[in-house]
């Protein structure tokens, strides 16, 4: 015999009805989740977690033991499936809600923005919740027609406001005991600390961006003197293969083929040497590429290597770079150490190096 909870005869046929309907939900879940995801990824967006659940025996009794006069039927309680999405940024929530306006129809006259529903001098449960139906178009099963008919529930919301509320549900009303207003009071503090963390982090997320976009335009230009060089910056001055013309001279000593890896390891190296802004290698390449490429051609001139790495023409500048400077073997061992880890053999490298360009007359 079922389980009835000890619920009135209105409470025990709903139940009935829920017991009778949990096939279509755990039916519906699976095909809530699997749209929400793949149009989630589709349209490039971050979240931290999608989850659904099919709302548990138990707690459905306990909440028509509280309400049930309320509904009518089981497909009046809205939240027999409920369906979360979480995101890393506030401003990605109303992102995730055109997403979800556009996959379902949406009750809107049942939906709630949370987040609109504060006082001026109050805090606290944050969360976008949408009422919605799956549309026959966009889903559908002959043998399962009710997946179309029966509402469900997305909450959408930021991982601060799922802490908020997750912490909010297990010491509040759900606790079944009233909370001093001295706890109240500190728990709406913590609200509107994470409210502003939330914010700040969408700011700084904005302001990185700009930032971004505004690098990219000035080394599009051709303005490098103005970008400080640091790990985005090298990365979009790298995008203009600025090494690419001396490979390509180095490779054609040996008619070698270039196998092109990350050249990201230089960035500490150039730092290293002093560099402050792209300007700064730019004006390396530029001025240092003529002995670069002698020094590569002395060195492969006695070799019959046909593979090259693409790191051969930033190794080389770096290595003249230093010699012009005058730092000598102990600069030349840094570039290599800084490359390839510190080692024993980097500094018979360096002293190799070294010779190899005073008999070239590179040094004066």
């Amino acid at each position: 015999m079922m389980e009835d909870y000890g619920l009135d005869l209105h409470g025990r046929m709903i139940l009935e009805e829920f017991r009778e309907l949990e096939p279509v939900l755990f039916k519906m879940k699976d095909t809530v989740l699997s749209l929400i995801r793949k149009d989630i990824a589709d349209k490039g967006l971050m979240v931290t977690a999608t989850e659904a659940r099919v709302k548990q025996e138990q707690s459905l009794a306990g909440k028509l033991e509280r309400k049930g006069s309320k509904y009518a039927t089981a497909e009046d309680i809205t939240d027999l499936l409920g369906v979360r999405v979480i995101t890393f940024y506030s401003d990605d929530v109303d992102k995730i809600a055109a997403m979800v306006e556009n996959l379902f129809d949406i009750d809107r006259e049942n939906s709630v923005d949370k987040r609109k529903m504060h006082h001026l001098d109050s805090f606290g449960y944050n969360s976008l919740h949408y009422i919605c139906r799956i549309p026959a178009a966009v889903c559908s099963d002959p043998d399962c027609p009710r997946m179309n008919e029966i509402p469900f529930e997305i909450q959408i919301r930021t991982a601060l406001q799922h802490v908020w509320a997750t912490l909010y549900h297990d010491s509040g009303y759900k606790s079944g005991v009233e909370i001093p207003v001295g706890y109240l009071r500190d728990m709406n503090r913590l609200a509107g600390m994470l409210e502003l963390v939330d914010e700040q982090f969408c700011r700084i997320r904005t302001g990185i961006n700009d930032y971004r976009r505004r690098v990219q335009a000035l080394v599009a230009d051709g303005c490098l003197e103005e970008v400080e060089l640091d790990g985005d910056t090298f990365k979009s001055y790298l995008a203009m293969q600025p090494f690419d013309h001396l490979n390509r001279r180095i490779a054609a000593l040996n008619q070698a083929e270039i196998q092109d890896v990350s050249l990201q390891k230089f960035l500490p190296v150039l730092r290293g040497l002093g560099m402050k802004t792209l300007g700064d290698v730019d004006r390396m390449v530029k001025e240092c590429s003529e002995d670069a490429y002698r020094l590569a051609a002395y060195q492969l001139g006695v070799t019959d290597i046909d593979i090259i790495t693409s790191t051969v023409a930033p190794q080389n500048l770096c290595l003249v770079y230093v010699l012009r400077k005058g730092v000598g073997r102990a600069g030349l061992k840094y570039v290599f150490d800084t490359l390839n880890g510190e080692s024993a053999g980097n500094e018979a490298l360096s002293e190799m190096v070294y010779a190899q360009a005073e008999e070239m007359k590179m040094i004066e």
